[in-house]
């Protein structure tokens, strides 16, 4: 693929089979997204063919979503068929009014809901709108809110989920999904990869998220040097196989330069002696001997070293009795806390929880509702902001650099950008014209220059590769210095973290760990996450069947039987709500992060995930007595 003179990739083969799941890696720039544009038929190839199995359906996720078509979150994500929920609605407006109307209602009336609620039934009506909802849920939207709330009331962030639960719920059988953790939180990342594994559909799946990689792909398409090379089995898999053919690739490189130097030797020593003409024989030989490469390895890779200035003061940072609030909703409630010289903190909590609110009142961008948030003694803070707002747009690379460094001459400002991927001419392009990852590379090389020593990391992964994350990993370890981190990416967390903060409802829970050994404790709260999707699915669709069914077209039935199945209904119901009762009180101990910090908190999680079990089992079966007598009392 070429695009002018620039040659993107050349020689690309691969074969795709159905189910399987492909993870496309590569640095920013060697054409992963042009690759899709490709396979989508939006674009294409300077030569060569793609060939697809008839009849196919594909769907692309794009990094930019346009709903243009759709007004409310759920039309949205249903995509093309929001008719359904319009149908839907229809049909319980219906029903009210047939109820209403009891043995008033007109042949007419009823012939209409017939044929409506039969277009319901043959258009997947009973499976299309539970599962709009469950993937809604499972992306951490309200299903019922988002009936009616509006897509315009979105973030950025809620938007990019958005995109991808539309994606989900196509009837797409191939589906291209571009970063699609970019915008999502941890639980809603897992959620994510449980759906791609239980699902039968086939996944191209651009990432930077190893962690989520080494979930989700059962083959690696890896983009380097201007091709592509095809990996079978897991990304860890891949990542051995990849230092395996580049040992290789050394091997037979290394060995045949051996080769060639010798024979250059012999050539120089004998091209004019008794030997020449065997010489000159070999000179021949030489001249026609196809050059191996060197394996592509590490070249390019952003050069990152942090190294703070100062030492700072062993308190980097006190908050007393914080309070933050944004108009009536309070984001978090009474903190009380410091952080020591040299610890590298985790802070964990859902999208839109106040993570970044509290970070930026850290540093004085806005003020506490009540309570204090102060900076130690000689500590200065580097931050790395989510939305790269500290890179300024309107000027050039070089512009910026300079006027954090006024001291150096060009040759240091070109140097510097250098190390980061900015070379010749590129030093003069405006950060406005740059893509996300490019402009977090600068945002990279601006925050080296600050000789910060408390580090203030929000998301710093979001637009980088797999080999600028690493890079970034190393130097993090590295660094001498105290490190705040916001991150949705595992692999960073567990390498980095000595401690975490846990945002829960408003309240910060301290953890005196690791992410991994957090990880290892609260396997209970994705368990009780798993049961309450699960239960609400369910509940979801005994009340779709409710409320479509409750027309009184079967008036001729047995009103014995009729009166017996509604005190089954009514017995079944308030069982039902008892045991959701319950599992709500066991689901909500479970997502209390506070229960993991006593020393006896993993035994007691795993009772209680005991109990769930047996409480989901009794309430599965509830339903379906509840779901039976409901059909026969209608």
């Amino acid at each position: 693929m070429q695009f002018g003179a620039t040659t993107l990739f050349t020689n690309v083969t691969f074969t795709i089979a159905k189910g399987e799941r492909w993870g496309i890696i590569g640095r920013n720039g060697s054409g992963k997204t042009t690759l899709f544009n490709l396979l989508a038929d939006l674009s294409e190839p300077t030569s060569g063919t793609i060939a697809r199995q008839p009849g196919v359906r594909l769907s692309m996720m794009e990094q930019n979503r346009d709903f243009s078509d759709s007004r409310s979150i759920w039309e949205g994500a249903a995509g093309g068929r929001s008719d359904l929920l319009e149908l839907e609605k229809s049909l319980s407006d219906q029903s009210t009014h047939i109820g209403e109307l009891g043995e008033r209602s007109t042949p007419a009336i009823l012939s209409k809901y017939d044929r409506d609620l039969e277009r319901f039934e043959r258009e997947g009506g009973y499976e299309f709108a539970p599962r709009v909802d469950a993937v809604l849920h499972g992306l951490g939207f309200d299903p019922d809110a988002a009936r009616t709330r509006q897509i315009s009331e979105l973030s950025g962030g809620e938007r990019g989920r958005l995109g991808l639960a539309r994606q989900l719920v196509s009837a797409a059988d191939i589906l291209l999904l571009d970063e699609p953790t970019n915008h999502l939180d941890l639980d809603t990342t897992r959620w994510l990869e449980g759906f791609i594994k239980e699902t039968d559909k086939t996944f191209l799946i651009i990432s930077h998220d190893r962690s989520f990689l080494s979930e989700t792909v059962d083959h690696v398409l890896h983009l380097e040097g201007e091709t592509t090379f095809a990996y079978g089995g897991s990304y860890q898999s891949f990542v051995q196989q990849r230092q395996q053919r580049r040992d290789a690739q050394m091997h037979a490189f290394e060995k045949q330069r051996t080769m060639i130097a010798d024979r250059e030797d012999y050539i120089r020593r004998n091209i004019a002696g008794q030997n020449s003409k065997q010489a000159k024989g070999r000179r021949k030989l030489l001249e026609r001997l196809p050059r191996l490469s060197a394996p592509i390895g590490s070249e390019g890779t952003m050069a990152l070293s942090l190294e703070s200035q100062s030492r700072g003061g062993d308190q980097v940072l006190a908050a007393k009795d914080l309070t933050l609030r944004i108009g009536d909703r309070t984001l978090i409630d009474g903190f009380s806390n410091t952080l020591r010289r040299g610890e590298r903190l985790g802070f964990l909590g859902p999208n839109g929880a106040g993570k970044s609110t509290l970070l930026k009142t850290l540093i004085g961008e806005r003020n506490p509702s009540s309570g204090e948030i102060r900076l130690g003694e000689s500590i200065v803070p580097g931050y790395y902001r989510q939305d790269l707002s500290q890179v300024p747009l309107d000027q050039s690379l070089f512009d910026i650099i300079s006027e954090l460094k006024p001291g150096w001459e060009r040759r240091q400002v070109q140097g510097h950008l250098g190390r980061f991927g900015f070379s010749g001419d590129e030093v003069q392009r405006t950060a406005l014209n740059l893509s996300g990852g490019e402009r977090a590379r600068v945002a990279l090389a601006m925050i080296v220059l600050s000789g910060a020593n408390l580090l203030i990391l929000d998301e710093p992964t979001n637009h980088l590769d797999v080999e600028s994350i690493e890079a970034l990993e190393d130097a993090i370890e590295e660094f001498d210095g105290t490190v705040i981190l916001v991150s949705h990416d595992r692999e960073l967390l567990r390498s980095l973290t000595t401690r975490l903060w846990v945002l829960h409802n408003t309240h910060i829970v301290d953890f005196a760990g690791s992410f991994s050994e957090w990880e290892h404790v609260s396997e209970a709260r994705s368990q009780a996450a798993a049961v309450n999707a699960s239960e609400e699915l369910s509940l979801r669709r005994v009340h779709e069947k409710q409320k479509i069914r409750r027309a009184q077209k079967a008036k001729e039935g047995n009103k014995q039987a009729q009166r017996d199945a509604r005190l089954r209904a009514t017995d079944a119901e308030k069982t039902v709500l008892s045991l959701e009762s319950e599992i709500a009180k066991i689901s909500d101990a479970l997502a209390d992060p506070g229960l993991y910090l006593s020393r006896d908190g993993a035994i007691r999680s795993a009772i209680l995930g005991r109990d769930l079990d047996r409480l989901k089992k009794q309430l599965d079966k509830a339903l379906e007595t509840w779901a039976q007598a409901t059909e026969a009392a209608n």
